[in-house]
């Protein structure tokens, strides 16, 4: 049997708020898994938790309670609740894309050289391994409309829908076996939103696993092959500390 590319297991999370003197959970007993091949959609009004999953599963956050664990291609499975920051830099830096609609714009950064960036663990930083890399990122930025005249530019002045697109040829320019998305289409024409969409469907046609957030339904029906309802996951609840 095909092992999952990530695994919830009664994933819990709750928030205390000191000032409050309470706690606020957010999401209970959460179990799911995603295999490769597969984009799993969450749907849900704002406030359901289903950012705050992301962030669980990047470990931004910390679980209240439960497992979740990544499967690496010829390795035990990687609990992420408990691994080390080394370890989760290492498996961000290879393995594991989170792709949203901010940028953190590197001051004096060029462009080409922030989309490049990541491809330089593998490739080295050697002049024909940095030449290799930003001819990449000069097709992704091609692809995103990125104007070439923009390139030599560092992004903090581009408009925001330019930045999400530059965002995402950073966060997709390495291939990754797990994409975690975010509104990645938010404040996108329908034009590159249609160009993200192809992008999204081929890395997962190349066999990554995707957990995604689209507020835009047409976006989600198109790469949608699985649904969840984070209503079912959802507390309401609060407790007095």
């Amino acid at each position: 049997m095909t092992t999952p590319v990530l695994r919830l297991t009664n994933v819990s999370k709750q928030f205390t708020l000191h000032h409050q003197s309470m706690t606020l959970p957010v999401l209970q007993n959460v179990n799911f898994e995603v295999a490769a091949g597969e984009c799993v959609v969450l749907d849900g009004r704002s406030g359901m938790g289903k950012s705050t999953l992301l962030k669980l599963i990047y470990a931004n956050y910390r679980v209240s309670a439960g497992s979740i664990q990544y499967a690496q291609t010829g390795r035990a499975p990687l609990e992420l609740t408990t691994a080390t920051p080394r370890r989760l830099i290492d498996v961000r830096r290879h393995h594991i894309g989170y792709v949203s609609q901010f940028l953190r714009v590197i001051p004096r950064i060029s462009t080409l050289d922030l989309v490049a960036e990541p491809l330089l663990a593998e490739l080295g930083h050697d002049e024909h391994a940095l030449k290799q890399a930003r001819e990449h990122a000069g097709v992704w930025l091609t692809r995103l409309r990125i104007p070439e005249r923009l390139w030599s530019l560092a992004p903090a002045t581009f408009s925001g829908g330019e930045q999400q697109r530059v965002n995402i040829a950073r966060s997709m320019i390495k291939p990754r076996s797990l994409l975690l998305l975010d509104e990645p289409t938010a404040s996108l024409d329908a034009l590159n939103t249609q160009t993200v969409v192809t992008l999204i469907q081929e890395a997962i046609a190349a066999g990554a696993a995707a957990v995604g957030i689209f507020h835009d339904h047409a976006v989600g029906n198109q790469l949608a092959t699985r649904r969840i309802d984070m209503t079912n996951f959802r507390s309401i609840t609060c407790a007095a500390q």
